[in-house]
């Protein structure tokens, strides 16, 4: 299980995510699925077999999280796909609440990263989605 006191710090310091493998610890602060993005193609090692504790857990999340290989989870809020992707690559997971899926920022529908992974279950392909999406985000500004 995620220790307890890396759920703590995700609380009190108002973090986004946190992520610890071995004695190494880091905290993110970026909303979405940036930071795990950008963890998986610059710095995969560190998500190898990490520890993670993150607010709210998307299916694309998900998908991040199975490609880094990350040991488990735990998750304030976790969406019904991203819980059976986790649970189909083995990867356990504690969570608060469980949600049909991920509402956007605006609170008026689903994701944009969630409706994205939501039409296939390749890892592969809903990283290319969820790269292709954050290319766009860079380009609007």
């Amino acid at each position: 299980m995620v220790p307890e006191e890396m759920i703590e710090r995700l609380h009190t310091g108002n973090y986004a995510c946190v992520i610890r493998n071995g004695n190494e610890e880091r905290v993110f602060y970026q909303r979405g699925v940036a930071d795990l993005y950008d963890l998986l193609k610059n710095q995969p090692d560190f998500l190898n077999h990490a520890q993670v504790a993150d607010k709210v857990i998307g299916k694309g999340a998900a998908a991040l999280m199975a490609l880094g290989k990350v040991a488990e989870v735990y998750t304030d809020v976790i969406s019904r796909p991203a819980r059976a992707l986790l649970e189909r690559e083995s990867i356990p997971v504690t969570y608060v609440t469980e949600a049909p899926y991920i509402r956007n920022r605006a609170q008026t529908g689903q994701c944009p990263v969630e409706t994205l992974c939501s039409e296939t279950d390749d890892l592969q392909e809903m990283l290319e989605k969820i790269s292709g999406f954050l290319a766009s985000l860079k380009e609007q500004g």
